[in-house]
């Protein structure tokens, strides 16, 4: 039997984290699915609980808590301690993240990528150019040559301490990049689940009305190698993202400044229906049924996007730390001329690829940190911050327009 930890208004040293594992009995999880009173696979969108079930099975979750029982997610090392999903509204409540529960069940390790899921993955990039860390010196760069680096896949982060609101993992890291440069790093990530007070703080704004959850992910890249990263060399950025689960009514709302300069050029021109521009925001269609990506320059980003889901009334936010830096990998799948005039804002929508195959269906919403050129022990940090309201149309629509300055009434205009 797997082990769900729940952590309580404490913090432990990482000698001690072995012994604070709190195994749950089968009488728990029998308790947890009478609670949800369905069978996960007669259902098609699962809820928090049986999410939490799924995972409890085949990982060691951890569970943060804020307001009381009601706002939740999991997190798990096994995973790169990723933020796998988040609930508003305790175990019966919506389950925000997409799961891949296929994969998770087959116990199989795939050759490209694991899509194990989740709200927020810990990656770097670049993930393409003569400085990607994604394919091979000399591979051409197309899908059957890219594989994602096991760091960041398969191998599990070291859990080192815990409270009922926060935990911190860490992982030190071995890449080699297409120009043959080694990268020896240390990777640190706290997440940390909000109580109400610190989303309203945080994004100045009232959750009167509306089920809400918000959490954070610090993040931070540190060189532990005997050499410095250069340019010539080729540098990591931190990459931050979140798969969420799809829908025909579901769009990502990207505010910009300044005169646009989107890039539409991933993985082919986007289909006229699934993108549609405004003169301060992008509208992308996440709707797991088409495979493409955008993404927005330093120069048009904020550090703010969302997306909305008019069948399921879900407005989720993710703010990000932005600086004045200019520097940010490019991660087209060429060798580039530019590979420091990159995004900073990236948005994917899956769909299947020329074999048919799909990994999803998803949306992802992502952001990256600037690229640095670093000295032995010196770091890069990215925060990035997720928030889900659940609620009457109207109370996400004041919030919309506040936050992203958007009107959700004129999606279909």
């Amino acid at each position: 039997m797997r082990r769900v930890t729940f952590y309580h208004n404490r913090s432990i040293n990482k000698s001690d984290i072995k012994q604070y594992f709190l195994p749950f009995k089968s009488c728990l999880l029998i308790l947890i699915l009478c609670i949800l009173g369905c069978d996960r696979a007669k259902e098609k969108t699962y809820n928090f609980g049986q999410d939490l079930v799924l995972l409890n099975k085949y990982t060691e979750p951890i569970v943060l808590k804020s307001n009381g029982d009601q706002c939740q997610l999991i997190v798990v090392p096994e995973y790169q301690g990723r933020v796998m999903t988040s609930t508003s509204n305790g175990l019966g409540g919506s389950s925000y993240g997409w799961i891949n529960d296929k994969l998770i069940r087959s116990g199989e390790i795939q050759s490209h990528i694991n899509a194990y899921g989740g709200e927020d993955r810990f990656w770097v990039g670049p993930e393409g150019g003569q400085f990607s860390v994604f394919f091979e010196q000399g591979n051409p760069f197309n899908l059957d040559h890219w594989h994602t680096p096991a760091a960041i896949d398969t191998e599990p982060f070291q859990l080192d301490s815990l409270t009922n609101t926060h935990a911190r993992l860490g992982k030190t890291i071995h890449l080699v990049n297409y120009s043959s440069y080694e990268f020896k790093a240390k990777v640190d990530r706290k997440v940390t689940i909000f109580n109400r007070s610190e989303i309203e703080k945080n994004l100045n704004i009232t959750t009167e009305g509306a089920l809400y959850v918000g959490y954070q992910s610090e993040n931070i890249l540190t060189n532990l190698g005997q050499t410095s990263w250069k340019k010539q060399t080729g540098l990591l950025s931190i990459w931050i993202l979140g798969m969420f689960k799809p829908s025909d009514d579901t769009w990502v709302i990207i505010p910009y400044k300044n005169i646009l300069k989107l890039n539409t050029s991933y993985f082919g021109d986007v289909p006229a229906e699934k993108l549609k521009i405004t003169d301060h925001v992008v509208l992308f269609k996440g709707d797991g049924k088409s495979r493409s990506k955008i993404g927005l320059p330093p120069n048009n980003a904020l550090p703010l996007l969302g997306s909305y889901d008019a069948a399921n009334k879900v407005l989720t936010i993710v703010e990000f730390s932005l600086s004045d830096d200019r520097d940010y990998v490019n991660s087209l799948w060429e060798i580039q001329k530019a590979p420091y005039k990159g995004d900073v804002i990236n948005s994917y929508n899956d769909g299947p690829t020329e074999n048919g195959n799909q990994m999803g269906p998803f949306y992802e919403l992502e952001s990256s940190s600037p690229a640095k050129e670093l000295d032995p022990g010196q770091s890069i940090k990215h925060l990035h911050s997720t928030y889900h309201f659940e609620g009457d149309f109207k109370i996400l629509n004041a919030l919309s327009k506040q936050l992203l300055g958007f009107d959700l009434s004129t999606m279909e205009d």
